[in-house]
């Protein structure tokens, strides 16, 4: 059999920095041809970050977008890397009407280009357009008809983006057809809990309906709300695992495998599965053994469940940051356990050194918790400054009557108001600290903790992250490292501290009881009957229910924050404001 030595570039693209990006492919290409790389695979839409949204719209970022890949496929040739053929995204348009989509010639397409010899050698766009859950490729893309396969040292290598695998037939279906020896991917798929064990199974399951070796690359970083974990893939036609990159980082996966050599006689513009037309480029090469050293497959290991979300929350937020131009973070450090955890994400994600934290004390805010704050700064290194409020707030009580709701709210604006000053004049990014419980129900204050550009654990339910503190204090002291959240934060009831020995559940249920309502009512779309069915208190349903339903203007006055759910407030769930429908 012939071997092909195959390089899966597993990098984080910036959306928008076109020149970034190409500066970005040609520096990993050059380490895959430098490890002998003949054949090097870049993510969906590398060359423009993904996703764009309505940036496809553009026409002058789409122009800028073939321009760019046209100059970077004479850049690698200048560079000595021209003879290696190169498969990466880009933003590209139509060239024919599409009546059926009611879209013009010229229209966006989510593209992928083979460079080769200075030139681009072939071009095709996605055939499956996703447009669920975070996804609204309809909105911007038309699909693509074609079956692109590109011969390379006598290896047949079929090419699909992303979803065309997730649904059945497509280009799955006609790469079998076309008698490929490999059907190479490439990714930009999102992270959510417990993706990669579904994405293994369908990697899996595609290669065996292709009946050849499957390659999956994927991006990693993150884009607004949307997290990429890498975890690139390359499974045999019998499914089984032959190579795997690590989650959450950038890196360069080269492997030697044995394919099957080119047999198929099947020309240009052969009809296969789902009206797709085969398009074939010859890239030359001659066919070759594995080579004497052949490259040991690596398969890296798996995180675990917490050490996955952890992951995502830094991976998410240091991308929020950095690609957004600052340097440091600020937020308010109560004590309790929410803002210990994001201050903690925020330690991982840019370093003690940026990032900013202040206590602001009211007449109701204990001891234990000042001190808690305190602590943790110790602990992590971080900067840490005391600003009490008690003296605005008084004012503000001189100023005008204020009792009950009213009063305790009124504190935590005063905190936001602070943080918004201290960011505006020391120039550092606020950081929200309100979790999906909270935020799911509306226990949260609109323009006092929902005060920030980004919310580090909007999309973490309350019981996972005291699951998610346990775990960070567990890996530090495995690493011999000091653990970053006082157990005082971690054991003592959770409570806002806006009244005298106020707690959470004077408010809500029982969090783990909370949760799990609210994980059936917003994760499965189950309705209140069926919730009740399943068990569950109906008065306690009722409840969450509502309180869930009327929270929803609250909610989209919150930041954005990582996604790491199946379905998190955003991009996944879109739910009416004004809504009168009350059964859930």
């Amino acid at each position: 059999m012939p071997n092909l030595r195959l390089a899966l570039s597993q990098i984080d693209p910036w959306v928008g920095d076109l020149a970034r990006n190409s500066d970005e492919v040609v520096r990993w290409t050059k380490q895959a041809v430098e490890a002998g790389a003949q054949l090097v695979a870049f993510p969906e839409m590398a060359l423009t970050g993904y996703p764009v949204e309505d940036l496809a719209l553009r026409r002058s970022f789409v122009e800028a977008s073939r321009g760019a890949l046209v100059e970077l496929a004479g850049r690698l040739a200048a560079e000595g890397l021209g003879e290696v053929p190169v498969v990466v995204g880009y933003l590209g348009r139509s060239e024919h009407a599409s009546p059926r989509f009611n879209r013009p010639a010229g229209s966006p397409q989510n593209c992928a280009a083979v460079l080769h010899g200075g030139e681009v050698v072939t071009r095709f766009a996605k055939h499956h357009l996703p447009n669920y859950g975070v996804f609204d490729e309809f909105r911007w893309f038309v699909p693509g008809d074609q079956l692109p396969v590109v011969r390379v040292h006598g290896v047949d290598v079929a090419l699909a983006i992303c979803e065309d695998i997730w649904q059945d037939g497509g280009r799955v279906t006609a790469a079998r057809e076309a008698e490929a020896g490999l059907l190479l991917v490439i990714n930009g798929s999102p992270y959510e809990r417990n993706k990669d064990d579904q994405r293994l199974e369908l990697v899996r399951r595609r290669a065996v309906e292709a009946g050849c070796t499957l390659a999956y690359v994927n991006m990693v970083g993150g884009q607004d709300e949307l997290v990429f974990d890498g975890d690139s893939i390359v499974v045999g036609a019998d499914g089984e695992v032959i190579a795997r990159s690590p989650q959450f980082e950038e890196h360069l996966l080269v492997l030697d495998l044995d394919l099957p050599p080119a047999s198929s006689d099947h020309t240009d513009g052969l009809l296969l599965s789902d009206g797709l037309h085969l398009v074939r480029s010859e890239l030359g090469g001659e066919p070759g053994p594995a080579p004497a050293e052949k490259l040991t497959a690596e398969v890296a290991p798996r995180l675990s469940d917490e050490a996955e979300i952890w992951a995502a929350l830094v991976s998410g937020t240091r991308a929020y940051v950095e690609k957004n131009g600052f340097r440091s973070v600020l937020l308010g450090l109560s004590g309790g356990i929410d803002s210990a955890l994001v201050a903690s994400i925020a330690v991982d994600a840019i370093g003690a050194e940026n990032v900013y934290c202040v206590s602001m004390p009211s007449r109701y805010s204990s001891e234990h918790s000042k001190g808690d704050a305190a602590d943790l700064a110790r602990r992590t290194g971080l900067h840490f400054r005391t600003v009490p409020i008690a003296p605005m707030f008084d004012a503000y009580l001189a100023a005008t009557e204020l009792t009950g709701l009213a009063e305790e709210n009124l504190q935590s604006r005063l905190r936001g108001t602070l943080l918004m000053a201290i960011s505006n004049q020391e120039g550092h990014i606020v950081l929200a600290p309100g979790n999906k419980s909270e935020l799911a129900v509306g226990y949260s204050t609109l323009y006092g903790d929902s005060v920030g550009a980004f919310g580090p654990i909007k999309d973490v339910y309350k019981s996972l992250i005291f699951r998610l503190a346990r775990w960070r204090n567990e890996e530090a002291e495995r690493r011999g490292e000091v653990p970053p959240i006082p157990e005082n934060t971690i054991t003592k009831p959770p409570s806002a501290e806006l009244r005298p020995d106020q707690v959470d559940t004077d408010s809500l249920p029982d969090y783990d009881l909370l949760d799990s309502v609210l994980d059936r009512y917003i994760e499965g779309d189950e309705g209140r009957d069926a919730i009740v069915a399943a068990g569950f208190d109906p008065a306690v349903v009722d409840r969450v229910v509502r309180l869930v339903d009327t929270a929803e203007y609250k909610r989209r006055q919150y930041p954005p924050g990582p996604k790491v759910s199946v379905k998190n407030f955003g991009r996944d769930r879109r739910l009416p404001i004004t809504n009168r429908w009350r059964r859930g």
